[in-house]
Order: C-alpha cells, then sequence, then structure tokens
C-alpha cells in the first residue's frame, strides 16, 4: 500500500483541482451491505452475480521452522549502496509489505516498530513510526534498530539519510510492481537478514500458492476490470492506467486491465464519464476503505459515469482490504483467490 500511496502522490494533486468540481460525488458515511461483504449483490442481466468471498486472512502464516540468522553479511541495496548488517535483533520495516516478509520469515519478535500500512493482527502492537510517506528519524533512532529495511519510495530522503547518519544499516528494496516482484522482495529481505534459505522457502511457498489459484480460474470471455482509487471524504476519484501496479493481479484473475486496455498510459488519471465509457469495465476493483469512504456501493454508482458501465449497471464491485491488495508479497495468494471468487462468484471460489 506505500508503493500504491507514493505513485498516488503526485496524480492526487493533480485530480484534485478537477475532482472537486464534480456533482453528485461527496463521500458519505457508512458503506452498504454490499461494500461490507466485499461484493455487490443483484448482479443485472449478462453477468454472474459475483460471491461474497472470503476476506484475506489478518494474520501472516510464519514458516513452519524458525531461521536463525547467520551474520554478518554485506547485501547490495536498492539504492547502490552495499550494506553491511553486522545483528538484526531489533528490525523496523518502513512498510506493511516488508514487515509482513519479516514476519513470515519468522522473525517477528525481531521487529521493534511498523509503519501505519501494518495492519495485519501480530504487528498490530508495535509503535507506529512512519504514516505513509511520513519517516519520522527521530522516532525509528529512539527505538534502537540494528537494521531499517525501506522501500525505493521510503521519504523524505532528508529521514532516511539521518537514520543512516547514526551509523545504523538502512537497505531499500525495490518497490512492488507487480505479481513478479514477490519472489525477488522476499530474497532481498531474507539475504539482508542472514536467512537466504528461508527466503528461497517462502519464495518457493508464495509462488506455489499463487500458481494454484492461478490454476482455478475460470476459461472463457475474460471480464474488463477496472481499478480504482477512492477516497470521498477528499473527492478524489482516479481510475488505473498502465502503471497503476493493479494490472499483474487482474491479468492473474483472468481478466483485463480496462483502464490500461483504454489506452490510459499514466499510473492514475481523474476519472471522467468519457474515460468510465472507453474503459467499459464488466467490473470494478477497489480498497474496502475507498468503497467506504463513497458510501460503500450504493455511492460508488452514483460517482458521475459509474453507473453507465456495465460493472455498475450489474453492481459488480471487487472490494480488497488496502492494506494488502498491493502488497505483493506472502499473502499475494490469498488477495488473488479474493478476487476470482468475487469476479466469478461460486465457479471461481473453489
Amino acid at each position: 500500500m506505500r508503493r500504491l500511496r507514493d505513485r498516488l502522490a503526485g496524480a492526487l494533486l493533480s485530480a484534485l483541482a478537477l475532482t472537486l468540481t464534480a456533482t453528485g460525488c461527496a463521500g458519505s458515511s457508512g458503506a452498504s451491505s454490499g461494500a461490507s461483504s466485499g461484493a455487490s449483490s443483484g448482479a443485472g442481466s449478462g453477468a454472474a452475480a459475483p460471491s461474497a468471498a472470503e476476506p484475506v486472512a489478518n494474520r501472516v502464516e510464519p514458516l513452519g521452522r524458525r531461521p536463525e540468522p547467520r551474520l554478518p553479511v554485506t547485501v547490495r541495496s536498492a539504492d547502490g549502496e552495499r550494506v553491511t548488517v553486522d545483528r538484526a535483533e531489533r528490525i523496523v520495516p518502513l512498510s506493511g509489505s516488508l514487515s509482513e516478509i519479516v514476519f513470515t520469515l519468522g522473525l517477528g519478535d525481531r521487529v521493534v516498530a511498523r509503519d501505519v500500512t501494518a495492519t495485519f493482527e501480530q504487528a498490530a502492537k508495535l509503535p507506529v513510526v512512519t504514516r505513509g510517506h511520513d519517516v519520522s528519524a527521530e522516532s525509528v533512532l529512539s527505538l534502537r534498530p540494528d537494521l531499517v529495511i525501506a522501500e525505493t519510495t521510503t521519504g523524505p530522503e532528508e529521514a532516511v539519510g539521518q537514520i543512516r547518519a547514526a551509523g545504523v544499516p538502512v537497505l531499500f528494496v525495490e518497490a512492488a510492481k507487480g505479481l513478479a516482484d514477490v519472489g525477488p522482495r522476499i530474497g532481498a529481505v531474507a539475504d539482508a537478514l542472514g536467512v537466504p534459505a528461508a527466503g528461497k522457502e517462502l519464495t518457493r511457498r508464495s509462488e506455489q500458492r499463487i500458481e494454484a489459484v492461478r490454476k482455478g480460474v475460470p476459461h472463457g470471455k475474460e471480464p474488463r476490470v477496472a481499478f480504482l482509487y477512492l477516497r470521498g471524504s477528499a473527492s478524489v476519484y482516479l481510475i488505473g492506467g498502465e502503471d497503476s501496479g493493479a494490472g499483474s493481479l487482474i491479468e492473474a484473475a483472468g481478466a483485463v486491465d480496462a483502464g490500461a486496455a483504454s489506452g490510459l498510459g499514466k499510473d492514475f488519471t481523474a476519472i471522467t464519464s468519457e474515460a468510465l465509457a472507453e474503459a467499459a469495465p464488466d467490473a470494478i476493483l477497489v480498497m474496502s476503505k475507498g468503497l467506504e469512504s463513497v458510501g460503500g456501493v450504493d455511492g460508488l454508482v452514483r460517482i458521475p459515469g459509474v453507473a453507465q458501465t456495465p460493472a455498475g449497471m450489474d453492481r459488480r464491485i471487487v472490494s480488497v482490504e488496502d492494506g494488502v491488495l498491493l502488497n505483493y508479497g506472502p499473502r499475494t495468494d490469498q488477495v488473488l483467490k479474493s478476487v476470482v471468487a468475487q469476479l466469478y462468484g461460486e465457479a471461481g471460489a473453489k
């Protein structure tokens, strides 16, 4: 989710001026019953009624055997620096996705702080030291970390520089863009923690589980799915294009990224009736909090242009929890399974 927030930062500023002038778009409190289930009810003619999929588990599943780090190690950081890790007793991952990897490797008891996007149960009681793209060097350093793990999009640069200047190793990991990044990100974290064998094991497990879900995707007509980023409280409504980060997930679910297919080359574009008509989605993928922010499915279809799409007419909405949708990590198989089940109903829930 951090990767998405950072990518959206520029798009939000430019889109806000446009979307504030839209009528009938103001978000309302409280999601509809369709939103709370993660899928809408009452699909119209010509579309299979989506099922309410089981939500993605709010816990990570650590490897069966807890690995013992073999340190020191020297690894190449994604920013080009060589980083030597002498100890890993006090780890601070600066994104929810990176926290998920550390915990799933079996080293969660060494994590001493979290980013606000680390929403899974095992991390819930840890102190929050970052909120989105807002690292507090003072908060991080106060915890006396042995290692800080950051995304290449983590910032501000000055804060990260202060942490490094204090002598704390900072490892940058390439931000996730799609399913192909699951293994490399796990490997980068595992190598830095001195547990490369556990990294290979977790990579195999994650990729095998993703592939198992992909094999169960129903064959036939590929639905067009548009990824919408919604923040009703700020009247921000965006449609994802080629670089939104959702494309590989949509394609793995046997669908077509409607935004990219309609020619949206940017990451995000302000929603207009014309853009939605061109995308012509059969289903709409959203984050659960974004859906809630516009008043659930009922509020979503009131956004100009949505009701006129096949997805809007059939109320075919796929909703996944914000903190895990685009993490591309150890729980991505569950995300994909939820998307498939909501897209295809009972046929895709098996």
